[in-house]
């Protein structure tokens, strides 16, 4: 059984010896690839050395919305130029959040749009952060529509219809602990979804699935995320281990 954990920032963790630990748990439950999204430019340096230091750990690159300040601009830039010397597997994290700050859409959207440019010129997948602004990241998504835009709609939490939505233009859906709460409604969803669009995701630290909910999350936490959604499928879990990495091999190229 192999796991894939397509979004965590297990980065945050700089004490070598508790970073040893998380790694070492994540190989006790077979998560074997981890995807590393970076969010402004002091993450990247994390990012890339986390890659580095173990194996099957892979490097993204973008500017999270809720960075997108005054001079966001040079700091995609500088992002953009600290990534030319590595490989990087996909543009993220990145699209809109409106649930901190709704003043600054319009500086969400002209990044967001430069990120996807940045993402088709390197054939590269967008991973997706959307918060409270589904219906203005799925205009943008229909604006910027063509055979070199795909990728993960990460935490994905919406509605079926919303769902569907995503997978007709192509993208496939991050599931991560969301799914294991039980008044959320994500497990209605998710039971309603065809494992071939959907991937798994810790968001760690954030997002920690029951059984440890409300302690920091850890990219080995995966395993609830994909027994619980096994059960929604009722099949087992190898099988939704397999599927969901297949899905993630398909999207990153790796």
């Amino acid at each position: 059984m192999l796991l894939t954990d397509t979004h965590t920032h297990l980065y945050y963790e700089t004490d070598d010896v508790k970073r040893a630990g998380l790694m070492q748990r994540c190989k006790d439950n077979s998560i074997d690839r981890l995807f590393l999204p970076n969010v402004d430019i002091a993450s990247v340096p994390l990012v890339f050395s986390l890659a580095k230091s173990f194996p099957g750990v892979y490097p993204m690159l973008g500017l999270h919305p809720c960075s997108v300040k005054p001079g966001w601009a040079d700091e995609l830039n500088a992002i953009k130029s600290s990534g030319q010397p590595s490989k990087i597997v996909a543009i993220g994290e990145i699209g809109i959040d409106l649930y901190w700050d709704k003043t600054t859409l319009p500086e969400q959207i002209q990044a967001f749009k430069t990120q996807i440019a940045w993402a088709k010129a390197l054939k590269l997948p967008i991973v997706i952060h959307c918060r409270d602004a589904f219906n203005e990241v799925y205009e943008v998504l229909q604006q910027e529509h063509d055979e070199n835009l795909r990728g993960i709609f990460h935490c994905f939490s919406g509605t079926v219809e919303q769902a569907q939505k995503v997978i007709d233009l192509g993208f496939y859906l991050g599931i991560g602990g969301v799914v294991t709460y039980k008044n959320s409604g994500l497990d209605k969803v998710v039971a309603q979804i065809d494992l071939k669009y959907i991937v798994l995701e810790t968001d760690s630290p954030y997002l920690t699935p029951v059984p440890h909910r409300g302690k920091p999350n850890e990219s080995s936490y995966l395993i609830y995320i994909a027994q619980k959604v096994a059960e929604l499928h009722q099949t087992d879990l190898e099988t939704v281990a397999n599927i969901a990495t297949e899905n993630s091999k398909l999207i990153f190229g790796v």
